[in-house]
């Protein structure tokens, strides 16, 4: 057997509304006809009353009384007040209680129902009594001769007459009512239809559910949940939301423009074209933001989703070095067997010391590299990245050199300092260093030279970035071949870790020193050239977030050939070792 479905929210609110207006409106009629039997029974007294006096009160009627036949007189005069007033009777009678009039003749001579006592003590009363044509509202009033009271005259109304008017006014209440009933009940459902379609035809129970589970998956869900209204302002978020975006916890109500959100991201939110899957930066994460806006007529708002994609960077940054080493150990395998091959031809020409001079040199130089890190940089994570970085750089041709001023002894780091921070920070520091030498080298390389030896000076000034002890101005050979160098420094010292990578690339400009931080800032595609090509422009970013996050700072000495021997731009990180 099914079970009938409860009735929706809207078919509740309808029925219970249309009992209450019928209610409301039954109890009006019921009042309405009360009071206007009453008022009709004092209007029918008031009426009596009138008539009942105005006869009393009529000389022709005292004289009428002192004749020998007093009805001859009173009987025509008593019908034609009767009729004249809208009565039901007019009645007049001696002391006794004698009728000398009634509507009906056959009645007159007959004692008068109904009592008289009050009237013959002066005093004009009304009562409610049945008499010959019913109950009827009566009113019984004393007629003087000269202060004597000489008759007694009964003007009065029936009940069913006084009835009778009420229905009349009844009919008319009851079609009032109807017709409020059926305005309230229009009104209603107008109401009810339109608060069905936003319940979509849900009962209160089912809403109740629906709340309930609202608010749990609300909560539950990891990635960031913000709806934003017409105006723009925060209607809800979720407490993803309120994590990834570090909002406080009465934001909503607020807009977003007064949140503190990063310039491009405030915008993302504020656009009313969709958004997919934009990577976004805040002070320590990174987020991948879609937008969309509230499907309707007009302008309702925005959904907006945040998933979090800092450690998906961070172990892409990650996956690069490792990339990069496999690439080195390539390169290093394909360069050992070269050599390899060098040695054991030496030996088979019979030149077997010229092979061991070889063999060893090039045995001392990667030992000499070696220790020289090992013994400057007793971090592991640090030591083994630079001895990466080296290779990478070697095979590159550019010259990689670690400032003789590096110290990081073992245990000096703190167990907090996460050594993925310091990967992110010095990887990229050192991949960006590489690009930008690189650039550099490989422009002056192939910049032609005139027979008057134009490129004398940019050359001189490279060779100068390369090797900071010479002279600037000093002579140089314009067709010479200047390798890029890339210096890093690692020094944990007065309670810091200094972390400073310095290249001899073409610098950066003092205008794009804060700018090269934000997300999509790239030497290959600068903002000014369009946006950035895929995966690049987040190396920076990312180096100032991880350093944020560790309580550090990022400085850049911008510089460029227009400073002469000095080229190229030294980024330094200081985080501190607490």
């Amino acid at each position: 057997m099914r079970v009938p479905r409860p009735r929706s929210l809207a078919g509740q609110l309808f029925a219970m509304q249309v009992v209450l207006v019928a209610v409301v409106v039954a109890g009006c009629a019921v009042f309405a006809y009360l009071t206007d039997r009453n008022q009709a029974e004092a209007a029918a007294r008031r009426q009596a009353t009138a008539a009942a006096t105005a006869v009393a009160a009529s000389p022709a009627v005292v004289a009428a009384v002192r004749s020998a036949y007093p009805t001859a007189t009173l009987q025509p005069y008593a019908e034609r007040v009767r009729r004249n007033t809208d009565v039901t009777f007019v009645t007049i009678m001696n002391t006794r209680g004698v009728r000398w009039t009634h509507p009906d003749p056959a009645r007159i001579g007959e004692t008068f129902l109904g009592h008289i006592g009050p009237a013959l003590r002066g005093r004009t009363f009304s009562e409610t009594y049945t008499g010959t044509l019913g109950s009827s509202v009566r009113v019984v009033t004393p007629v003087r001769d000269h202060g004597r009271i000489v008759a007694l005259v009964s003007a009065g109304i029936t009940v069913e007459e006084i009835s009778h008017q009420v229905r009349g006014q009844l009919l008319a209440l009851l079609a009032v009512a109807l017709a409020a009933v059926a305005l309230g009940g229009l009104g209603t459902y107008v109401v009810n239809a339109r608060l069905r379609r936003h319940t979509h035809g849900m009962n209160a129970t089912e809403l109740s559910r629906l709340h309930d589970y609202h608010e749990a998956a609300l909560h539950a869900v990891r990635e960031g949940l913000l709806m934003l209204d017409g105006q723009r302002r925060i209607a809800l978020v979720n407490d993803g939301a309120q994590e990834l975006l570090g909002l406080p916890p009465d934001t909503v109500g607020r807009y977003v423009s007064e949140l503190g959100l990063p310039a491009r991201l405030t915008g993302a939110l504020l656009a009313a074209e969709p958004r997919v899957d934009e990577l976004h930066l805040t002070a320590e994460r990174v987020l991948v933001v879609n937008t969309s806006p509230v499907s309707g007529g007009e302008r309702r708002g925005t959904v907006v989703t945040l998933r979090d994609h800092t450690e998906l960077q961070a172990l892409s940054g990650e996956l690069d070095s490792v990339r990069g080493f496999a690439e080195a150990l390539r390169s290093q395998a394909h360069e050992a067997a070269n050599r390899l091959h060098t040695v054991v031809s030496l030996i088979e020409l019979g030149r077997a010391a010229e092979a061991v001079d070889f063999a060893t040199a090039e045995l001392e130089l990667a030992q000499a590299l070696t220790d020289q890190v090992v013994a400057a940089v007793a971090e592991p994570v640090l030591a083994a990245l630079l001895l990466g970085k080296a290779a990478q750089a070697n095979e590159h041709g550019v010259e990689l050199v670690l400032a003789p001023d590096s110290r990081i002894d073992d245990g000096v780091l703190p167990a907090g300092l996460p050594a993925r921070d310091l990967v992110t920070i010095l990887g990229n520091l050192i991949d960006n260093a590489m690009d930008a030498a690189m650039d550099t080298a490989a422009d002056q390389t192939h910049r032609p030279a005139d027979r008057e030896g134009a490129a004398a000076e940019p050359s001189a000034r490279a060779d100068a970035c390369a090797h900071p002890d010479a002279d600037a101005n000093a002579p140089a050979d314009a067709g010479a071949v200047h390798r890029a160098r890339v210096t890093v420094t690692a020094r944990a010292a007065d309670g810091e870790l200094l972390l400073a990578v310095s290249d001899t690339g073409a610098g950066v400009a003092p205008a794009d020193a804060e700018e090269i931080f934000e997300r999509g800032w790239s030497t290959k595609a600068p903002p000014s050239a369009g946006p950035a090509a895929p995966g690049r422009g987040l190396g920076l970013a990312l180096v100032r977030q991880a350093a944020r996050r560790n309580g550090g700072t990022v400085e850049v000495t911008p510089a460029g050939p227009a400073d002469g021997a000095r080229c190229g731009a030294t980024f330094a990180v200081r985080l501190p070792l607490v």
